[in-house]
């Protein structure tokens, strides 16, 4: 960053490129270094905080801090649409952390499992409604979120039976199974593989 853009209120969005790494320049709170850029974590106002020779580049939010979604976060999101190709899903919370809005997301029919891509069904692994584990993957395009499944700890971790009328969720019986405990009706899932604290 040059001297002008030191002293001008520089507002970034999440993934923004800010200025390249060297001795005098490092990453602070608020943004990560890769392949020798510094890019923003969060949305907010660039700081830049120096000590001695070296300057840190910081992004502070605006107001209250915002959490959104970065490639390789494991994310909480609820099915919306499910067809073909692919099914999209809202994120509402990254980790343990809920979101004030929610974010788009979509899971490609390759994304969904780790093994037998190919022959991947989609409405055999997601229904409208469920609640699912997901990985953000790099972002392709702009106006949602690309997130995978193909892990054993990601997938379906609530369902509900679509023919049983009283919402009771379903448990999972095999990696690709689910069960109403009431109606013991089956329906396919690709379910999330879900690690109890007290196992860890």
């Amino acid at each position: 960053m040059d001297q002008k853009a030191e002293n001008k209120r520089i507002i970034c969005v999440p993934g923004q490129r800010l200025c390249a790494v060297d001795e005098d320049t490092v990453s602070g709170s608020g943004t990560y270094e890769r392949g020798g850029y510094i890019y923003t974590v969060l949305t907010g106002q660039v700081h830049i905080r120096k000590d001695k020779a070296t300057k840190f580049i910081e992004v502070k939010p605006l107001g209250m801090e915002t959490v959104v979604p970065t490639v390789g976060d494991v994310v909480t999101a609820k099915i919306t649409v499910v067809n073909q190709r692919f099914a999209k899903c809202q994120i509402f919370c990254v980790g343990d952390k809920i979101l004030n809005r929610n974010y788009r997301g979509v899971i490609k029919k390759e994304d969904i499992r780790a093994a037998e891509r190919d022959s991947v069904e989609v409405q055999k692994c997601f229904r409208p409604g469920d609640v699912i584990l997901a990985r953000v993957l790099p972002q392709t395009e702009l106006h949602h979120y690309q997130l995978t499944t193909a892990e054993n700890e990601l997938g379906v971790v609530i369902a509900i039976c679509k023919s049983d009328p009283s919402g009771v969720p379903m448990v999972p019986i095999s990696w690709e199974e689910m069960q109403c405990p009431e109606t013991l009706i089956k329906e396919f899932r690709k379910v999330a593989r879900v690690v109890s604290e007290t196992n860890c």
